[in-house]
Parts: C-alpha cells; sequence; structure tokens
C-alpha cells in the first residue's frame, strides 16, 4: 500500500508538514530493465558544497585530509562547457587521493600523485584524462552536457526479461537514457555477489538475481544507458537481526519496527556507515555511473531511541556525516553520489524530524534528489491544497522554494517525480499527460535531470517525454 509518512506536526513554511520517501516501499516490486552510463562521456557528479560561491581554484575539497605526497606534481587547467565555452564552476577534479574544484572562472589548480585527472560536475557527463594529454599552463578541458532521464527498476525488475524489455522499449519511444536500480533495496538483500563479509553473515546475500553483475551492467552501457545504484541506507532489517545492538530501538522496549514490520540501523553508529559505504564501493566496482543512498534518514517515528540524543543538530550531523564519508570514500572512483531527501524538506525550515536539509545535503553530495510526487504532498503546499491537480506547480515551486533558500545551481538538483497510481486524494492514475506535465516544470527550473519513480516497475506503453 501507498502509505503516507507522517511526523506529527511539522514546519512547512509555517503550515505542518512531513512526506513519505518511496511511496510504495513495502510493495511487490516487479523486475524491470538495468542501466548503464552513456555511450562514451559519463554524467558528472556535482562538487558536495551547498554555498553559492564554489571553492577558489586549487582549494580543497570538503572532507579531503590527506596531504598531496613528496613526488606530487602540479597541474593547472579551467574547465568549460564542450558545447558553449563557459567556465563550469564548482567542477570536482580529482587526482589521485587529491580533490580540488574549479573557481568561479573555472580555473584550477591540483598537485598530486596518479596518471588520471578525473572530472565532474552535474549536468555533464564525467570524464578522465591522462595528465600526459594536458598540454600548456591553464588546459581547458570541455564537458558534455549530460541530462539524467531515468526510469526506475528494482533488482527483481532487471532480472525479468519482460518487464526489462518493456523498460528498454519506454526508454527508447521516450528518447530517455538511464535506469535507477537497486543494489540494496528496501528489505536490505544485495542481488550480486560481493566481499563484504557482514552481508553474509546477515542474511543479505540469500537471494543472489545476477551471477556476474559487471557482465550485467557492461551489457546495458553498451547499450547506451546510464547507470544509477539505489541503495537504501539505514532501514536494513537483515542488519538489525544480525547486529541488534545497532538497531534502532523501540521506547517501549525490544526493536523499532516500521509499519512494514521491518527493522533500522542507528544512523549514530558509524559501523552502519562503513557497511553502506563497502556496499556502495562494490557498486563502483561493478561499473556504475552513480551511486544514490535512500533511506538516508531516521525513522520518522517519535516512540524510537538511539545510541546519543536525538536532536536537531544530532540528527543532521549524523546524515551528513556518513553523506561526507561516503563521498569520499567513492572519490576515486569517480561516480556521481546522489541523496534521496523528503519533498516537504525543500519546505521545511527544521530537520523535518529525520535529520534531512536541504543545506546539509548539498553540503555533502554531488546531486540532492528530492521527491516531489504530488501524492506525498498530504498537506499540500501553500496555495495549493491539492497537490494531484497541480503536479507543475509541486514539482516547479518545491525545486525553486529550495534554490531560492541556498542559492545553489539549479543542476545540484534532480528530482524524483511521479509514475504510480495516486494513493492519497482518488486523484486517478500518473500517466503520459501527469507525467509529461512533472517533467516540464523540472526542466522549466533547469535540473540536471528526472527520474520516474513506480514500485511495480509498471510504465506507460506511450510517449510522455519530449
Amino acid at each position: 500500500m501507498f502509505g503516507l509518512i507522517l511526523l506529527g506536526a511539522l514546519t512547512l513554511a509555517g503550515a505542518a508538514a512531513a512526506d513519505d520517501p518511496k511511496p510504495a516501499a513495502g510493495q511487490t516490486q516487479a523486475p524491470v530493465a538495468g542501466a548503464a552510463p552513456a555511450p562514451a562521456p559519463q554524467a558528472a557528479p556535482a562538487p558536495p558544497t551547498a554555498t553559492p560561491a564554489p571553492a577558489k581554484e586549487g582549494q580543497a575539497a570538503p572532507g579531503q585530509t590527506t596531504a598531496p605526497a613528496a613526488a606530487a606534481k602540479g597541474y593547472n587547467g579551467k574547465v568549460v562547457d564542450a558545447r558553449t565555452q563557459a567556465p563550469i564552476a564548482g567542477a570536482l577534479v580529482t587526482l589521485g587521493d587529491q580533490q580540488v574544484r574549479a573557481g568561479q572562472e573555472g580555473a584550477f589548480r591540483i598537485e598530486g600523485g596518479g596518471d588520471t585527472l578525473k572530472l565532474r560536475y552535474p549536468g555533464y557527463a564525467r570524464r578522465e584524462l591522462p595528465v600526459s594529454e594536458l598540454s600548456g599552463a591553464g588546459a581547458e578541458i570541455a564537458l558534455l552536457p549530460f541530462k539524467v532521464k531515468a526510469l526506475y527498476l528494482s533488482s527483481y525488475g532487471l532480472a525479468s526479461k519482460k518487464i526489462r524489455e518493456a523498460a528498454k522499449e519506454a526508454i527508447k519511444l521516450n528518447d530517455m537514457n538511464a535506469l535507477v536500480i537497486d543494489i540494496k533495496g528496501d528489505q536490505g538483500f544485495i542481488p550480486f555477489k560481493v566481499d563484504i563479509p557482514l552481508a553474509e553473515e546477515a542474511g543479505a546475500q540469500k537471494t543472489i538475481l545476477f551471477k556476474d553483475m559487471k557482465a550485467v551492467v557492461a551489457s546495458l552501457k553498451e547499450q547506451g544507458l546510464y547507470l544509477i545504484a539505489r541503495i537504501v541506507v539505514f532501514k536494513d532489517d537483515p542488519l538489525a537481526a544480525a547486529r541488534p545492538q545497532w538497531a534502532v530501538k523501540s521506547k517501549g522496549g525490544g526493536m523499532f519496527r516500521d509499519r512494514e514490520r521491518l527493522r533500522w540501523v542507528d544512523p549514530f553508529y558509524k559501523e552502519t556507515w562503513d557497511y553502506n559505504i563497502a556496499i556502495a564501493k562494490a557498486a563502483a566496482e561493478a561499473g556504475f555511473d552513480e551511486v544514490q543512498f535512500d533511506y538516508v534518514r531516521f525513522p520518522d517515528n517519535r516512540r524510537v531511541g538511539f545510541a546519543k540524543p536525538a536532536d536537531q543538530n544530532s540528527r543532521t550531523g549524523a546524515i551528513a556525516g556518513f553523506l561526507k564519508a561516503a563521498h569520499q570514500a567513492l572519490a576515486p572512483s569517480n561516480v556521481m553520489v546522489a541523496a534521496d531527501i523528503f519533498g516537504y524538506v525543500m519546505w521545511n525550515l527544521d530537520d523535518t524530524g529525520i535529520g534531512q536539509t536541504v543545506a546539509s545535503a548539498l553540503d555533502s553530495v554531488d546531486v540532492v534528489c528530492p521527491m516531489l510526487y504530488p501524492s506525498g504532498y498530504q498537506f499540500g503546499i501553500p496555495k495549493y491544497k491539492n497537490p494531484v491537480q497541480h503536479p507543475y506547480e509541486i514539482v516547479y515551486l518545491s525545486l525553486q522554494r529550495a534554490q531560492e533558500r541556498t542559492g545553489a545551481d539549479p543542476l545540484r538538483f534532480r528530482p524524483w517525480i511521479q509514475a504510480f497510481r495516486d494513493y492519497a486524494f482518488r486523484g486517478g492514475d500518473f500517466s503520459e499527460e501527469r507525467m509529461r506535465i512533472q517533467i516540464q516544470a523540472s526542466d522549466k527550473f533547469g535540473a540536471s535531470g528526472w527520474m520516474f519513480w513506480n514500485p511495480r516497475n509498471v510504465y506507460p506503453t506511450g510517449k510522455f517525454a519530449d
């Protein structure tokens, strides 16, 4: 069932509000096709700062602590848009274990060891080039614009030929280019073998759907697909069962279980961070272009207990801390790092009681993916009390609100939008027309793409994207 998640009285710019991460988390998910990166260039992750002005050229990226090796060499360059030649301020540049951001004019200086320079920024294909190809003291390095246009597939959807082929047809008809695929889904299972002893011990490897994930990824990439690995983080029933000391506790005693009777692990335990970061690394090694963290939050339930006192600062610190640690750990692979956040987080001035704020998310990852399903806005937004009747306004105004509050580049946002039947307002199907309207809102705002969510992996057979 598409149950709404309420957090009591939350402040929505003066009104109460809360929002459900993925409207049918407990629903059985049908299989659908997988995806891979864009043919030649791959989409580029954005810099993890939320400040309007990117770091000065040569400035270490947040979280960078390793000093350059004694034999490190220095390189200067300028990152530009391949089509307009405009500078890409804030582009992330990696060399070995060093990272810097391009300045306002796209200029950077980086010192470190290594033979390959890696660059990325949201809305652009990732690029890697040998340092031997850098010509001159201030060589221009061009990144190709790349907008992610994705469908979601569960791991079962990817494994099912019928669902996979249907998704491919929808992608082809609508000129799309990406798939979001569960690598650790809502039930906590990992569908391919990983070299993580705790995954085996916790029972997360009981159902292996893909014997050779690298081969699956390579096949999808040959079809020109950009692949996003979705990892459900702190909602993890197998891990909580295997490590009860890390589980979120019920104040009534015992382990907390959510509406689907699933257990969660406590975000204050860094061991839970390490486990999910190890899974993210496995996804990057398998060839995924992006790692996207979902359920990267505290449970939306006030009758629970944690390892530490939970207030807005401690909750936000734990969630941002995990995301920054993951971003840093994944730096050498040059994959984009994204985080899913509630739709009402764009409006609320606090952490929505779950450790999520727009500013902290922008400061921690490359791309922020708000879940802007109209059905999830149970209280509406100012001036629009029935959100399913106003899908354009819900998507556009929510994005605009976050951008106005943070001053962030619109490319730093890529929304989840609705492709499932309304469950909250008796609003009917969200098929071609409503899907098209949501795309138009995201494009008008200037987001770096969009992603359609349907937990059953069933998408319209008609055209919904221009």
